[in-house]
């Protein structure tokens, strides 16, 4: 295999997906054939869910909420933290994944753009989402702040539901990074399925602007063509070599 090209002026964005995090433990939702018990995930991971039955929701993601608690980063999770402490502010690490993994692994130049499971939000006000460890199985959380004001309100999990809209924040931060990096841009997509967009589309932003782009996956990928270089293997597994960092 043959490693990463960076040269002392390259700047490298990666994006991460579920793939990233299986070897941690972490199911995806193709694991689970688009079901949880038997429930359909856009039943439990939408806006319209919520509403329906913020009980079920909550009760969901408990469940998911623990089952990360238990995990720890693998391999590849530290590999990009440490490409991260040789590249600094040339690195940039966008990843779809909900875990905090890359987080306790030590990745600090990151981007959350589908939030993080380990984080509650107010349903309803603009209260700052807080880091939150309980587990809901019972019934729903309301919002103090709310409350103190004579409100009623549902607090929710901090995460980007099906048919809501990314950070534009988020967004533009990526973009603004491609822009600057030109050529100099090495685009790498970890463990996606390629069928999740926008981000299926950052592949062909690279390109556009000069970049040069990897995909690195234990299978291909939907957009698996995009790319210039396909690296098939587990993250885990391949990272620390490809990255340069074992």
């Amino acid at each position: 295999m043959t490693p990463l090209d960076l040269d002392d002026d390259a700047r490298v964005l990666v994006l991460t997906g579920a793939g990233a995090s299986a070897d941690s433990g972490i199911p995806t939702f193709r694991d689970a054939r688009g079901l949880w018990r038997t429930h359909r995930f856009e039943d439990v991971a939408s806006p319209e869910g919520f509403r329906r039955d913020p009980t079920l929701v909550w009760q969901f993601y408990s469940e998911r909420r623990a089952g990360v608690l238990k995990a720890q980063p693998n391999a590849g999770h530290h590999a990009l933290a440490k490409l991260e402490a040789r590249l600094g502010d040339r690195f940039l690490l966008a990843t779809q994944n909900v875990d905090g993994l890359h987080a306790r692994a030590g990745s600090e130049r990151l981007l959350e753009i589908h939030g993080n499971l380990l984080k509650t939000r107010c349903a309803v006000c603009r209260r700052v989402p807080f880091v939150d460890h309980d587990l809901y199985e019972e019934s729903p959380p309301f919002c103090g702040e709310c409350q103190a004001r004579g409100k009623t309100a549902l607090l929710r999990p901090h995460i980007v539901w099906f048919g809501e809209q990314l950070d534009p924040e988020h967004l533009r931060t990526i973009e603004r990074f491609m822009l600057d990096a030109g050529a100099r841009l090495r685009f790498v997509a970890i463990g996606t399925s390629g069928n999740v967009w926008p981000a299926a589309g950052l592949v062909d932003v690279a390109r556009r602007v000069g970049g040069h782009t990897w995909l690195v996956n234990a299978e291909p990928a939907a957009n698996t063509d995009a790319f210039e270089h396909f690296v098939c293997g587990k993250s885990a597994e391949v990272l620390p070599d490809f990255l340069g960092v074992a």
